[in-house]
This record gives C-alpha cells, sequence and structure tokens, in this order.
C-alpha cells in the first residue's frame, strides 16, 4: 500500500508539472521542479531550449488539386504572418518549422504509396516557398492512412508534450483508402502528441461521410471543409506598390557569406518573382513576411548571423565572403554589416507601418468571406490548438 502511495504521489507531481507550463517550462521558476522531472521522466529530450510550432502539411497533388496548391502557395504568407504575434505562457516568441509532403500523384513511388517528402521540418522561408512552387498535379491513389503514417515516421517530432505539434492534410478522396487503416496512423499521432486536422475539398457533409472528420476528431484535432477552387478577389490598396519598391531595397540590406550564400540569395529573389507572378497581392505579404522576426537566414547572410553572440566574423575564411568585404579588416567589415543592419531595421519598420496602414483599408472595403479558404481553415485551427497549449496572439 505505501509503494502503492508512492506511485500515485509521483504521477500527480508528474501531472501537475506538465499541466502548469503549456507551451514550454520557464527556467526561471521551475528549475528544481524541471530536475524533478527529468528524475521521473528519464529523458532529457522532454524539455527543449526552446518553443517550436511543429506543422506537418500534407496535400493531395492528383489531378483535380490544382486550387488547393494554388492556395496554399499565395495564403502561406498570412499564416506566417499571424505567427509573428503568437507568444507563449512565458511571453517567449514562438519558431515556427514547417514541413510538406504530397500525396496521390502517379509521378511518385507506387512502392512508397504515392507519398513523398518535398520538405524535412524548415523553418526557411524561402526553402518552404520554393518547395510549394516546385509541386505540379496528376492523377494518382489518395492513401490518407498511409501518408499521415509516413509523416510520423520520418519527421522529428520531438519528445515534448508541451510544444504545439499538428499535421494538416487536406484531400478531397474517401479517408480510408489505402491498405493502411487510418485509424492506427492517427491512435500514433496521439502517442505521439500530434494533433492530425483534416481539411476536405469539396462538399461538408460528403467529408464527414467519407471519414474526413472522424480522422480529426480522434486526435482532438479539428474537421474542415473548404472550396479550393475559389478564387479570393483582393482590394488593392495605395500601400502596396511601396511595400514591392521597399521589398527590392530590403533584399539589398543582405550581405551574402559561406557556401550557400551566392545560392540562397538567388532563391530570396526567385521566391520574390514566383510570389509576384502568382498574383500581385503575394508579394506585398512575402514582403510583410520578410519584415519580421519569422525571416532569419543566419545560415548565409551575416546581419543575421551577427546577432549570435557566438558568431565570430574574424572567423569567416577571406574567399567565403562577398566580394566587397574580401580583404577588408574586422573593424572595416563589422563597420559594413552595422551599416547594412540599421538600414534594414528602417526598411523593415516603414514596412510593417505601411502594412498596417493597408490592413486598416482592407478592413474597411472588404466584403465578407472575402480571404482564403485554406488559410481561414488552418488559422482556425492553430489557434484553437495553441490556446490549450497556453499560447497566445498579441
Amino acid at each position: 500500500m505505501k509503494n502503492l502511495h508512492r506511485i500515485l504521489g509521483i504521477c500527480l507531481l508528474a501531472t501537475t508539472i506538465h499541466t502548469s507550463y503549456g507551451c514550454e517550462l520557464s527556467p526561471k521558476n521551475t528549475k528544481n521542479k524541471a530536475i524533478i522531472a527529468e528524475a521521473i521522466i528519464g529523458d532529457e529530450n522532454v524539455k527543449s531550449d526552446n518553443n517550436t510550432v511543429k506543422i506537418a502539411l500534407l496535400l493531395d497533388t492528383s489531378n483535380s488539386m490544382d486550387g488547393l496548391i494554388n492556395q496554399a502557395k499565395s495564403q502561406l504568407w498570412d499564416i506566417i504572418n499571424e505567427f509573428t504575434h503568437a507568444k507563449c505562457g512565458n511571453d517567449t516568441r514562438p519558431k515556427l518549422e514547417i514541413a510538406l509532403y504530397q500525396y496521390g500523384n502517379d509521378n511518385l513511388s507506387s512502392q512508397e504509396g504515392y507519398i513523398q517528402q518535398v520538405l524535412d521540418f524548415s523553418s526557411d522561408l524561402d526553402e518552404i516557398s520554393e518547395k510549394l512552387f516546385s509541386l505540379t498535379t496528376n492523377g494518382g491513389e489518395e492513401f490518407c492512412g498511409q501518408v499521415i503514417q509516413t509523416s510520423l515516421k520520418q519527421l522529428d517530432w520531438g519528445k515534448n508534450p508541451d510544444h504545439l505539434k499538428m499535421i494538416f492534410i487536406a484531400g478531397n478522396e474517401p479517408f480510408t483508402q489505402g491498405k493502411l487503416n487510418y485509424k492506427d496512423a492517427v491512435a500514433n499521432a496521439v502517442e505521439k502528441h500530434v494533433v492530425v486536422n483534416t481539411i476536405f475539398c469539396g462538399n461538408y457533409e460528403q467529408g464527414i461521410n467519407t471519414a474526413w472528420k472522424k480522422g480529426a476528431t480522434m486526435t482532438g484535432g479539428e474537421y474542415l471543409a473548404i472550396d479550393h477552387n475559389k478564387r479570393v478577389v483582393h482590394i488593392d490598396t495605395p500601400y502596396d506598390d511601396v511595400i514591392i519598391k521597399l521589398n527590392g531595397k530590403l533584399n539589398k540590406t543582405y550581405i551574402s557569406y559561406g557556401s550557400l550564400g551566392a545560392s540562397k540569395m538567388a532563391m530570396q529573389a526567385e521566391q520574390d518573382a514566383n510570389a509576384e507572378a502568382l498574383e500581385e497581392v503575394v508579394i506585398v505579404k512575402r514582403a510583410v513576411s520578410k519584415s519580421s522576426r519569422m525571416y532569419n537566414n543566419a545560415s548565409w547572410d551575416l546581419v543575421d548571423a551577427m546577432e549570435d553572440e557566438d558568431f565570430n566574423v574574424a572567423e569567416i575564411e577571406n574567399e567565403q565572403l562577398p566580394q566587397e568585404l574580401q580583404g577588408k579588416s574586422k573593424a572595416a567589415i563589422e563597420k559594413y554589416i552595422e551599416t547594412k543592419k540599421n538600414e534594414r531595421a528602417d526598411i523593415q519598420r516603414e514596412i510593417q507601418e505601411l502594412n498596417a496602414k493597408r490592413e486598416a483599408y482592407i478592413a474597411e472595403n472588404q466584403k465578407e468571406n472575402a480571404s482564403g479558404e485554406l488559410e481561414n481553415a488552418m488559422l482556425e485551427a492553430i489557434k484553437k490548438q495553441a490556446e490549450k497549449k497556453n499560447y497566445r496572439w498579441d
């Protein structure tokens, strides 16, 4: 009986520790409790150093899904921009990582279940955009259970149950297709503390009848139905052209370095071009994302890299620097970086101020339900589930 009481006491303590912190343990106030929790659980990975929101997008790329892919390309930036306002319970800003899978496409391997990991978890916004724009549609078999199971196995979801971990799967064929029972896949998601949200591209009742709703509710996720072919009518504002010009100036504040520098800078320009070619409003939204904390390129840009106190520009080989900085002293290089940093801050501030006016203008002139279907569905689910993990929006 004493042992039973002891076990119950430990379980209660562990539960208390888990439920008290929401999106992350706070080192300042919980040092002793964190040590106890580590001792009980026996896994140092349960507590990580930062708050990370992980979202896996599983997109049907069969013939009928061109509208869905276009919505994903254009509305990605709305979701990113919304995340700039997210806060954890301890007032820190979470990091956002997105992974991308395509399924249901005949161009993919039948042995792999017509499933492909297009992108592992990444916070590189240019890379996420590039991979979305690489998607093309073709007929195929759509195995929802299998693509969920594949993403759960291949991706590193982490072991911290406090982190917000979500799958968004979108498609329009029955959720039950394929040899793998979707119920087994979503049960695996529950074990990994991953919430599955389902987005049926079609009639709401039809999605219910083909198990899309059940696939979500089994994990506490949201079931949503969208018109993936809906054409969103955007409102042009007096601020759009100015923001686009500022975006061009913003690009000139980047200082490439290392083996990735030149290719990453080219990718930045290419994704600007992709966004603008899709629709002018998309490049405006992308520019807003690029003026936020979500757009960080420390792996190839010296301005962002210098924000890390452990980074030492003197350790960069001369040939790994851009031509204008080769042969310069450390002091001269740091002065140049500081100048670009200040230029960038001024441009980003101006973009944010103009965007606030732009959003106010849209709010005054926009008709009901004029925003994107996919964007609305994802943000509705994200905010609802984030609240349960002690996240909030300011």
